[in-house]
């Protein structure tokens, strides 16, 4: 009789930015292995790229992985890496 042999599911993440306040027709899209930006003016969708882009910094220095930060620590960060 075959054991069954159990699996470790692995823990992925991925942040998903939408921008609303598209007027110009154009259709925007910024994705990376663990990020994707759809749509938003040109501005707002530069403002989200700045922003994931500085939390994958953030988060390198620390030696956190996405799948592994606590959502308020991710929040905190995302709200300091947001451009100003």
């Amino acid at each position: 009789m075959k054991k069954a042999v159990r699996r470790r599911k692995t823990k992925t993440a991925h942040l998903l930015g939408i921008g609303l306040d598209n007027e110009d027709g154009h259709k925007r899209l910024t994705s990376a292995e663990q990020f994707t930006i759809v749509g938003g003016s040109d501005e707002t969708h530069g403002r989200m790229t700045e922003t994931v882009m500085k939390t994958f910094e953030v988060l390198k220095e620390r030696g956190k992985p996405l799948a592994k930060v606590e959502p308020q620590e991710l929040a905190e960060i995302i709200h300091k890496s947001t451009p100003r």
